[in-house]
């Protein structure tokens, strides 16, 4: 089994890797010392997979489990469910002794951490991700939070998770769409870090939904490192990760929610970020080339529609967190595996850049 800390002093907490490593989730559990009533916040495509078993492991155990599941897809990542669920968790009995374990993709761990965050202001969860976005990136790092119309991720709070449990035997019930799109992740970390990797993800089938756990864990020690080094994105080191993702949420926010999935719509962001590397430092267009075919072995889009506009994508880049006081902080590589933050980056650049992803 693949093991991952996340040294951040008093919030440290393990992240555990391995094929059917959920049939023994009641145990890990019990090790990292959590009691009390555990409420599962999960989704309609995942719940009926996982959570009926996962409630019988956790109630063998000596836990009291209720369920809570919204619809699947980005859309509950809303104010909206954050209070539904808090309100079912009250009914149901729960209180600042209780801990939520969030079962599900990106949308559920982001929404469910985001609940623990708030709920009688602060209790603990666990992350069991199943999805490659959250196996590999998002249930790492402790970012909760919800979406408003004004754009993605606008509302949250930083809440590690006490245990995150990554079972990657998950990822055979996903749609093939929903699983390839997770690589853009995976691709960005290779990018910024890790350039070795890529020869790994260029070796792997987008049929074959049976990655290594040791390529899991790899990534997810990438994150687990950069967060280590900026937990709450200070110093500049956190940023890093946006790489593809700050024109990438603009192309997400710009359509209703779920139009694009996270993946595809970072994949077009990563193009971008690829072609302004080249404008503003020193990346080859043989290195772009190569994420390029990377992306686009996974089935990922690298051409925006004509029906995103343009002026759509700009405006909810500008109400996104990343900016401070209209500064733009844009995360370009140097070449392959080494990536920085650079503010020479012009709005004129992202306008034309943006228009180049058409073509």
């Amino acid at each position: 089994m693949a093991s991952v800390h996340v040294n951040l002093g008093s919030r440290s907490y393990q992240v555990l890797c391995d094929y059917g490593i959920l049939e023994n989730a009641a145990k890990h559990i019990q090790e990292a010392g959590l009691q009390g009533k555990v409420a599962i916040i999960t989704d309609s495509n995942v719940g009926p997979y996982y959570s009926k078993t996962l409630v019988e492991k956790l109630n063998t155990a000596g836990y009291q489990a209720t369920t809570h599941s919204v619809p699947a897809g980005e859309a509950s990542k809303s104010m909206s469910k954050v209070e539904l669920l808090c309100r079912e968790m009250t009914q149901d009995g729960h209180d600042r002794s209780s801990f939520v374990i969030a079962l599900g993709g990106g949308v559920v761990g982001d929404l469910a951490g985001f609940v623990a965050s708030v709920f009688y202001r602060g209790i603990p969860f666990v992350q069991i991700p199943t999805t490659i976005v959250s196996l590999v990136d998002s249930s790492v790092g402790g970012k909760t939070g919800v979406n408003i119309a004004e754009g993605k991720n606008l509302v949250g709070a930083f809440h590690q998770p006490q245990l995150v449990l990554a079972d990657p035997a998950t990822l055979s019930t996903l749609p093939g769409r929903e699983y390839r799109e997770g690589y853009a992740e995976a691709i960005k970390h290779a990018a910024i870090r890790d350039a070795a990797m890529l020869t790994e993800l260029e070796a792997l089938s987008p049929e074959d939904q049976a990655p290594a756990a040791e390529l899991i864990a790899r990534n997810i020690s990438i994150k687990a490192r950069v967060v280590e080094e900026d937990e709450q994105e200070i110093s500049g080191t956190r940023a890093l990760l946006n790489f593809g993702h700050t024109i990438g949420h603009g192309i997400e926010a710009a359509v209703p929610y779920g139009t694009l999935l996270h993946g595809e719509a970072i994949s077009l962001g990563i193009r971008a970020a690829l072609l302004l590397s080249e404008e503003y430092s020193t990346l080859t267009p043989q290195d772009s080339e190569r994420v390029l075919k990377l992306l686009d072995t996974f089935q990922l889009p690298l051409t925006l529609p004509t029906k995103i506009k343009t002026e759509v994508v700009l405006e909810k880049m500008k109400r996104d967190k990343k900016f401070s006081g209209g500064t733009i902080n844009f995360v370009l590589l140097d070449k392959l595996g080494s990536a920085f933050v650079s503010k020479e980056v012009t709005w004129k650049s992202i306008e034309q850049t943006i228009e180049t992803l058409r073509s």
